[in-house]
This record gives structure tokens, sequence and C-alpha cells, in this order.
């Protein structure tokens, strides 16, 4: 491999500069039929999460010579948002533009997880193509068919980009077949005699049509772009006509709106109209971008089939139309699909509120969940009835718990409360989101794996063999995945490859086995001490460290049996003058079990609350006094 030229070798310069002449695909043709510009291509990259896609683009900017390296420092460019790094995923969807061959590229990488279906829903409407990425080993999994579902129900073109081939485990031509036969199902059967593809590995930075022959660059799959993929379809004779489909934000002039335009121009400084749920109102246009490279650059004005970036459009939402003054185009607005699961944001109110945090009222939470919904389309929030809390709903446990780290990094405090699945009534009956849930384990683990899956209400649809694991696809309610990850993970020892999307509502299916064990709450405030900590943990799994300060009603461990216990964490050893040598045992504390955001979420039942700060993370009962909770206790039976 490092016999060849070195991955940065540059593509963009010896194709010359980009084109600003627009071209037509098809010059003969009369007015009714459709001009595609020549000059321009816009791609949305499409895939599973971890099978490549963010590593695949900064090989091509590394390869297209327009940058300097300093530019491009590190890995996983585009992932330029610190929990995005942190956890090696793609959140928010991305544009950038690289020339070649005279061609404007404007690739759009989007999130590979499915609880950010929102921001993959809404970019495909600006793509003509779509490079539809699988991993060479694990080939398709759940959310590759969820994106290329919606890319197909867009209209757009796939090129199949088998990555990942230099992995030792790799079986690209399989990958491929798989690749295919999903294409198929998915109802893109006229495509498959025409449908190109190529095998890289953006590791090492190389396309390929034969897994066998490595080349030495990305040019096979650049000219799979310009040579079978199509430039945008344009009316240039039409009103103007653009689709908001993302929303930016900056501090100095608020919400940009960025979408593609599909009929007419553009102008800098102009009066357009905007068409809102509401009815329509004249604004005047502040600023016009278009892509460049990594950023965006000012323009004069942009014509159809351009993605633009648009400044000054005071209160512009997602779906919105931009028109000229007076013309009656306004395009369907966009359907996303519906949240399927919600939780109970609420200010902080244990003990230790406000030591370390700066944003503790409802009013700055209130203020911070409307500017999340300005941009997060998939997001919705409710005023919660006669408290002051509020119904966040979101495509999964994930999805909230990014916008929760992303709070309380910029310092605010609030509870959490479970997470609960969204039902619907349909025909009179009670309906629940069904998820497919796929786990990939070693073959001698897989017993664990499907009773813990049965006894969350799951149905094994489909098993098959790959090597040493297994393949197990489950039919499972939302409800019955929540807190089902950790348990897999424990009974697996960690081998385990998750993976979920959503199916469909279904008929609502019987109780699903809630935590089976019960909790230790700190019966009184103080820092926990080592003797009573050793004391607690022969009955117990320890939730927080000696020397960690509680307060009534704080959890701090978990017990043994299915009761919930109140304890005294903090009680200190008597001293006396009386010893005797070997009397005192030696106080040797288990490592506490370290809970995520994701995993504590999953963790609490109805009567408690996750605590988070932008220090901490801790469990709570919502009745912090035991003669509260007893009292309760004593009504409901």
């Amino acid at each position: 491999m490092r016999d060849r030229l070195p991955a940065c070798v540059h593509l963009g310069r010896q194709a010359g500069s980009l084109s600003h002449i627009i071209s037509f695909a098809s010059p003969s043709a009369t007015h009714d039929s459709p001009l595609r510009r020549n000059d321009i291509r816009n791609i949305v990259i499409i895939a599973h999460v971890d099978h490549g896609k963010t590593t695949l683009v900064d090989c091509l900017l590394r390869q297209s010579g327009e940058f300097r390296d300093s530019e491009l420092k590190g890995e996983r460019i585009l992932d330029s948002n610190d929990l995005e790094r942190e956890r090696g995923i793609t959140i928010l969807s991305k544009n950038i533009a690289i020339p070649y061959r005279g061609v404007k590229i404007n690739l759009i990488d989007t999130p590979g997880h499915a609880d950010f279906g929102g921001e993959v829903e809404r970019v495909v409407k600006m793509a003509d193509g779509c490079l539809l990425l699988v991993d060479a080993a694990e080939g398709p999994m759940p959310q590759t068919r969820f994106v290329l579902e919606k890319a197909l129900q867009a209209g757009v073109r796939p090129i199949i980009v088998v990555n990942k081939v230099d992995r030792p485990d790799g079986r690209p031509t399989e990958a491929l077949d798989e690749a295919l036969e999903l294409l198929a199902d998915l109802g893109g059967e006229e495509q498959l005699d025409s449908v190109k593809y190529v095998y890289t590995s953006a590791k090492e930075g190389y396309a390929t049509t034969d897994p066998a022959t490595p080349t030495t660059d990305m040019r096979p799959l650049l000219d799979l772009f310009v040579d079978e993929l199509p430039g945008p379809e344009v009316d240039l004779d039409s009103p103007l006509q653009m689709m908001v489909t993302t929303l930016d934000w900056s501090e100095y002039v608020g919400r940009i709106a960025v979408g593609r335009i599909s009929a007419g121009t553009i102008e800098a400084n102009s009066t357009i109209e905007l068409h809102q749920k509401d009815g329509a109102k004249k604004l005047k246009i502040a600023g016009l971008f278009t892509f460049n490279n990594l950023g965006r650059v000012a323009a004069e004005s942009a014509s159809a089939g351009d993605i633009v970036a648009v400044e000054g459009l005071t209160d512009v939402e997602i779906g919105d139309t931009i028109s000229l003054v007076g013309a009656d185009n306004a395009l369907p607005r966009l359907k996303v699909d519906e949240p399927t699961l919600e939780m109970v944001f609420s200010v902080n109110t244990s003990p230790m509120v406000g030591r370390e945090g700066k944003y503790v009222t409802t009013r700055q939470l209130k203020g911070r969940l409307e500017k999340e919904l300005e941009r997060n389309v998939a997001l919705r929030v409710e005023m919660v009835e006669g408290v002051e809390a509020y119904a966040v709903k979101g495509r999964g446990v994930l999805h909230l718990a990014i916008l929760i780290e992303t709070m309380r990094r910029e310092g605010f405090e609030l509870s959490v409360g479970k997470p609960r699945v969204i039902n619907k009534i349909i025909d009179g009956k009670s309906h629940e989101p069904f998820e497919t849930l796929t786990v990939e384990v070693p073959t001698d683990t897989m017993g664990p794996v499907m009773e813990l899956v049965g006894l969350r209400r799951g149905q094994l649809e489909e098993m098959s063999q790959r090597g040493e694991y297994t393949l197990l696809k489950f039919l499972i309610p939302s409800r019955g995945l929540i807190g089902l990850r950790t348990r897999l993970l424990n009974a697996t020892r960690g081998t385990a490859i998750i993976n979920h999307r959503f199916e469909s509502y279904r008929t609502l299916e019987g109780d699903v086995p809630k935590r089976s064990n019960g909790v230790l709450i700190s019966m009184v405030s103080g820092k926990t001490m080592p003797f009573a900590m050793f004391g607690l943990q022969d009955r117990s799994e320890l939730l927080v460290p000696a020397g960690t300060e509680v307060y009534e009603g704080m959890i701090v461990g978990e017990n043994v049996r299915d009761n919930d216990l109140a304890v005294n964490p903090c009680r200190e050893k008597k001293l006396t003058n009386m010893r005797a040598s070997g009397s005192d045992e030696n106080v040797i504390l288990k490592p506490p079990r370290d809970m995520s955001l994701e995993a504590a979420l999953e963790y609490i039942e109805e009567d408690e609350l996750v605590e988070v700060t932008p220090e901490s993370i801790r469990l709570r009962k919502i009745l912090l006094k035991e003669s509260d909770r007893r009292r309760v206790g004593r009504n409901a039976s």
C-alpha cells in the first residue's frame, strides 16, 4: 500500500478551473422537455453509521488540490461539532463543493444514525444523485435501508460504493450483491441494469473497479460522479422557486435559509416572497451565498440548480418556499416522519441547583428549546399541563440525549424523566411504534440475546450465518428497546453489534418487563464515606464513588433485590481509643458503575429523574423525602 502514490495526490487542478457558464444536457430539447445543468452535480452521501461516509469525504477533500494542509488537519474534517468528534458519528448534515473536470460537485454528508433521520429526509430534496456507501465486511445494514428508501422516494439516481475493501474480513463482491438486492427490494428494479458501482478504501485513498487491483487515487469515483449522475433539472424561464430544506444560525444575522433553487434566478439584495404555513410575506434578502470548498462565498446571483444560503429572512422555517413577489408557486411542504419517543424536561429542583450551571430557570429552558426547534425539524416541544415542564419528542434516545448533552455544555441544569414511546390511535385502537432490531453476535452468545429480546416482546424474523458470527433480525416494540442495549452488551461481553430503525405502527402489545432491581436511596445529605460504602457494596452495585456529595432522595446504588432501600452512605466509623491488631477490616471498594447519559436515561423508572448539570449526571427520586414516597405508595395501593 505504501508504495503507491500518497492519498493526497491532487486531482482538482489538473482538470482546470470551474466553469461558470451554464451548459445543458439536451441543447436540442423542446420547451416542454426538462433541461439539466451540466456544470453541477448535487450528490447526497447516504450510509449506515460508521461505514465511512465522513472519512471518504475527507479523502476527496485532500485529493482535490483546493486546500492548504493547514485547512485539513486531523480526521473527520466535516465532523466539526465536539459531540460528533467524541462519539465518532455525524449528527448534522454538511455541504461542501469540489471542482473536478470543470464540474462543481456539491457533496452533502448526512448522518447515518436512525435518530437523525430528519436530517436525511430534508437534504435528499437538494440532490439528483446519491452515493450509497456500504461496508465491504458488513454489507447493507438497517440504516442503509432507511436512507436509501428516503433517497429513492425523492427520485435520486444511486451509485453504489463498497468501502473498506482493505479490511481483512472484507467480502466486497457479496456486499455489492446485497446492496443490489436491497435496491431491488425498495422498488429500484428498473435501475439494476444501469446502476454503476466502484470499490474504495477511504483510509488508503483509492477507488477501483476491481477490489483485487488497487489504484492510486479517487479518480474512478469522481469520474462516476461526472459521467453517470445527472445534473440538476432546471427551469430558468419560470419565476424563482426554492424550498428551504436546512437552517443555519448566526449570532449576527439570525437564521440562514439553505436550499436548492428549483426554478428561475435569485439575486442578492432583492425582495422576495416567503410562503409559510400561515401565509406569505415580502422580505428583502440581506445576503446570498453559494457553497465553495469547505465554506460559503458571497454571490450576486444564483440560478436554478444551485444550492444557496440566504440571509435576512426573519422567522424562516424549514419547508418554506422562496419565490418572486406575486408568484403563486409555493412548493408542497416537507413531510418528515413523526417522533416516536418523548421525555419530560424540567428545571433542576435538587438541593444542589445552581452550583454548577448558569441557566436554571424555566424561562431560560423554554427559550433554549424554542431555539432548538428553529433547526431541528424532527423535534416537537409541548408544554405539560399543570406543571412548569415540557414534553420533548424526538426520534429516539440518542436524538434527545444529544440535545441534553449540548444543553449541559452550554451551562444548563435540568431534570429529565423516563423516556416514553408515543402511541397513536388508528381506527379506534391504540397502536405503538415497532422497530426492526438487528444484532450481530458470536454464535456462542446467541442464546442470551434471543432470551433478552424475547422478554421484551421481540419476535425473531430472520437468522443468518456470517463466519463465526450470527446475524439476528427481530421485530420489537420501541418501548422494548429502552434499556435493552446495555443488557445485550453485558450478556455478550461487549461483542454484540446492535442496530435498529423504525418499521411501522402496530397494535399495542402486552406489558414489557420493567427494571428487575430496586435502588439504594440516600436518606441523608453529605459526602459519601468509604466505611459506609464498604458496608453497602455487599448488597448492591454502587453508582457513586466515595467522597461524592449526595442529598436526600439521590440514588447511590442498585439493590440486589427488586425493592428500593433507603440507606445512609455518609455514615462514619466511630472512633475510640481501643484498638486491637487485625480487628479492623481493610476498606476496599469496588469501582462504581460508570453510567453515560444515554444509559442513565434508559435506566430510570417512572418515579425517578436524571439530574443533568454541566459537571454531573445524577439519578434521583422525583419525591426526595422517604415519608412522601411512602404516602404515595400507600395511596396507590
